[in-house]
Formats: structure tokens, sequence, C-alpha cells
């Protein structure tokens, strides 16, 4: 091979590379961009996640507050906040410029395929996210707050109110909720990311029925070992009672079947299309795609 040759051979490589990180940079910056964004409004975003915390201290009576016991406690939480809400801000940038990156290298039938799941990836992400902000994350909190003993008057003691009084010789060891702010953001954060991924079953399942790995038959046939799978699921990603666990249960669940059906819109659509060009054969119902 000549050196011309093995020039214009890797000129391409090269404007692949240049371009990649082109994509990278503007990635790189919108986060940048979105962390600082975020990092202004830190302290509305914590007191918006802290909302199932103070809603059920509320509702017992209590002082709605957090401590933290470390002095750089609360900026590392803030700086964690920044950071992921800076990456949420920032995400239709990067998913914009992961798509011009790949899509010059898809067919368009390829891309009509694979555009709707961009889309729907992180919708889907966000409604679970606001499925376990909303509805998981206050009945976790009741669950686990609920074990410690209602005292007001210690609690807004400990908050800087009222008079301290000497307990009776005889009085029973009592507990409180004292919530730290680290430790409570990461509970509520797990619950959301547990939720907003569980949230991405259609879109996994319906990839991977596009690309002939499950068959709609094959998920229905699997109904019974998903329903032992999912209970597994809600078992350990849920606080330890029965209407938290029915809940997920039955969201996954619903999950799994409307993904079954939109499997079954995937296999109608490749008959249809290997039909008009005389691939599939009806005797044995099965085809040969060419794609594959």
């Amino acid at each position: 091979m000549s050196d011309d040759e093995i020039d214009d051979s890797s000129a391409p490589l090269i404007e692949h590379l240049a371009e990649l990180r082109t994509r990278l940079i503007r990635s790189v910056l919108a986060f940048l961009v979105g962390m600082v964004i975020c990092f202004a409004v830190a302290e509305p975003i914590l007191a918006f996640l802290s909302e199932p915390i103070a809603d059920v201290l509320r509702a017992r009576g209590e002082d709605p507050r957090l401590i933290f016991t470390a002095p750089q406690e609360k900026f590392f939480v803030l700086i964690r906040i920044s950071l992921i809400g800076g990456f949420a801000l920032s995400f239709p940038v990067i998913a914009h410029q992961l798509w011009r990156f790949i899509a010059p290298g898809l067919y368009k039938s390829e891309k009509n395929a694979f555009l709707p799941f961009v889309i729907s990836s992180p919708l889907l992400f966000l409604l679970g996210a606001a499925f376990a902000h909303f509805v998981v994350t206050p009945l976790a909190m009741n669950f686990f707050i609920g074990f410690s003993d209602a005292i007001p008057a210690l609690a807004n003691l400990v908050a800087g109110q009222g008079e301290f009084s000497a307990p009776a010789p005889d009085e029973e060891l009592k507990t409180i909720f004292l919530g730290s702010v680290r430790e409570s953001l990461d509970l509520s954060l797990k619950f959301i990311f547990a939720f907003g991924l569980c949230f991405q079953l259609p879109v996994l399942l319906t990839l991977m029925g596009q690309a002939g790995l499950v068959s709609a038959q094959g998920l229905s046939d699997m109904r019974k070992y998903a329903v032992v799978g999912i209970l597994t699921l809600a078992a350990v990603v849920t606080p330890p009672d029965v209407v938290t666990q029915v809940i997920l249960f039955s969201v996954v669940y619903g999950l799994y079947e409307i993904s079954i059906q939109l499997v079954k819109r995937v296999e109608r659509r490749r008959e249809a299309r290997l039909r008009a060009e005389g691939l599939w054969d009806d005797d044995d119902d099965t085809a040969e795609d060419p794609a594959t």
C-alpha cells in the first residue's frame, strides 16, 4: 500500500475523531453551564426533594428540619444536587450531540426506528422519577419515620426552641428522628433512580424486540417468571410494607404488559415490510430479514 493510499484511508478516521472531540466539548460545556445554574438554585431543589420528609414530620407534630453533622456535609450535598441537576438540564443538548454524531452512519429506516427511543427514554425516566417522588417516597418516609417516637418537645428543643426539662428517673427510653441532609437526600435519590430505571422497561424490551432478541410470544410465556422477578424487585427497592410493594408491582407489571404490546407492534411492522419484499414465508411463519 502506498503512502497516498494510507493517507486517504486514514482521513475519514481523523475526521470522525475531530467531530467526536467537538461533540464532547459541546456536551461538557452544556453540562458545566447546567451545573452552575443548578448550583444557584440548589437550596430550592433540596427543599423540593426533602418535602416528603417535611410533610411526614408536620403530620406527626414535629419540627420539619434536617441537620448536618459535619461542616462540609451540606456543601457537598448541594454539589451533588448540582451534578445531578446539571446532567438532567443538559441532557437534551448531550442527546442532540450524540444523535448528530451517530445519525450520519445510520440508514433512514434505522434513524426512524431509533429516534422515538431517544425521545421516549428521558420522558419515561421523568415519569418514573415523578412517581417515586410524589407517591413512593412519602409512603416510604412515613413508614421509616414511624418507628421513631413522636416527642415534639424534645425535637423542638434540639431545633433551638423551648426549654430543657430533666426526664423522670423511671422514664423509658425514647427515640426521635433527627434527619441528616445527606442520608435523607440519598434515600430520596435512590427511589428516584430506581423507579426512573424501572420505567425504562418498555424502551429496553422494545429495542430488544426491534433487534429480534425477544418476541411477544416469548414475553407472554415468561409472564409467571416476570411476576416473581417484579415481586422480588418490589421487596428490594421499597420499604417492607404491603401498600408500597403492591403499588410498585402494579406499575412495573403494567409496563411489562405495555412492552408486550409494543413488541407485537414491532413484529407486525416487520412482517408487513417482509411481505412487501416477498421474503415472508406463510407456511412456517418465518422470514429472512436482510437487515440481520
